[in-house]
């Protein structure tokens, strides 16, 4: 895999993801109690054996600089790296990166002299175990120019997704972004019945791209110079299909993109669950993150089940049961946590104050995300009883029904939402 060389895409505000995002990027974002979503693609690449990597982002990208240079200290003498070009100012433009496509374009001046053959462009934000070795070398057996790895989805997932169409030969012979009900009623299936596409279900009769694209070097650079698109999905693979030979890669393993507070809610949820599709249990492909050499979760006179509790976390006589507890968390005597993400704390206090880090005594929390260094007061009780969708509170957000504190946010003790 010497001749790849990765590009991992950062995403833009992450506008549907706040206030998560409101003090870091998308990739930057924690889940699963310890880890962040820019491990995940780079935790796959590196089981590939795919180890030059860049990152691109132009928002907040402070936090996840500091988490890639202190987690991926690749060997002096590999010729290893993963490394952040973030949108700049150049003589050849002045913009924000306006797309998926522009982001790669911009950031080109960086890495059009690297030695590579084949690219490989990822999000940050999507979770996933793939093999991208098998793809990639689906992708030279087929002597493609462009690879795009598909799975099947529903016609509800079809309308949120860019949906292949193919020839009864398995050939794609058209690519439509987020087609609506209508639409999609009209296709019925991405396939014909007896295509070599793939074997396609009644419930999951649509294949969609992934956004995970494989381009040879002198294709990507054609598509890019050729004209000012600045999408892959929306412009870009459409106009290769007439052009270029444009190929799916089959996946039928699980994979989810948390770009939406439900998504990501949704998702860490199903991380505590016996039998989950994804987990970071895996025996031969663990996810890597920044070792923090913290201690053990201690726990003292809990009710705890379908919990994931990461290490440093301190619960004393409490209740939690179908959430995730982050590092360095602390809830405190008489607290019961029940369905909520916790992302956990930056740092122990020495001195406990007037309202201590963490989950305060008696607290109650359903169907929330705790972000970082948040401080929930005596007696709050955060459980949305009136339903409401989206709001902006004293101390807390409410987007799809779900309550958000945000990193650093204070809930004054008594408080009831």
């Amino acid at each position: 895999m010497n001749d790849v060389l990765t590009i991992i895409l950062g995403g833009g505000r992450g506008t549907r993801l706040f206030p998560l995002t409101h003090h870091r990027s998308k990739p930057a974002v924690p889940i699963g109690g310890k880890w962040r979503l820019i491990d995940i693609p780079i935790s796959n690449c590196l089981h590939a054996g795919l180890e030059r990597i860049y990152v691109l982002t132009q928002f907040n990208s402070a936090s996840l600089n500091r988490h890639i240079a202190q987690t991926y200290r690749m060997d002096l003498f590999s010729g290893g790296f993963v490394e952040i070009l973030a949108a700049e100012q150049t003589p050849e433009g002045e913009q924000w990166f306006q797309g998926t496509a522009d982001a790669v374009r911009q950031a080109a001046r960086h890495f059009r002299d690297v030695d590579a053959e084949y690219y490989l462009i990822l999000a940050g934000d999507h979770i996933y175990r793939m093999d991208f070795a098998e793809l990639i070398e689906a992708h030279i057996e087929r002597d493609a120019d462009i690879t795009i790895a598909a799975q099947p989805v529903s016609t509800d997932d079809a309308t949120q997704m860019g949906i292949f169409s193919f020839d009864t030969s398995g050939q794609i012979v058209g690519f439509e972004e987020k087609p609506n009900t209508e639409r999609l009623g009209e296709m019925r299936s991405s396939a014909p019945a007896h295509s070599p596409a793939g074997l396609l279900t009644a419930d999951k009769p649509f294949l969609a791209s992934m956004g995970i694209y494989v381009f040879s070097r002198e294709v990507l650079y054609d598509v890019l110079d050729r004209n000012r698109s600045v999408d892959f999905g929306r412009e870009v693979i459409p106009r290769a299909l007439d052009t270029h030979r444009v190929h799916a890669y089959l996946y039928r393993g699980y994979w989810a993109d948390v770009g939406t507070v439900s998504s990501f809610y949704d998702v860490n949820l199903m991380l505590t669950r016996r039998g989950s599709p994804f987990d970071f249990f895996h025996p031969r492909r663990p996810i890597y993150t920044h070792p923090r050499f913290l201690p053990a979760a201690r726990m003292h006179a809990c009710h705890i089940d379908e919990a994931l509790i990461a290490e440093g976390a301190y619960l004393d006589t409490c209740e939690v049961q179908n959430s995730v507890v982050g590092v360095r968390t602390s809830i405190h005597h008489g607290a019961r946590i029940t369905r909520s993400i916790l992302l956990g704390a930056d740092y122990y206090e020495d001195q406990f104050g007037e309202l201590p880090l963490g989950v305060g005594p008696n607290a109650v929390l359903d169907r929330v995300i705790v972000d970082k260094n948040a401080r929930i007061g005596e007696g709050a009780r955060l459980v949305n009883e009136r339903g409401i969708q989206d709001v902006d509170g004293d101390g807390y957000y409410i987007r799809s029904g779900i309550i958000i504190v945000p990193k650093n946010g204070v809930v004054k003790p008594g408080t009831i939402v």
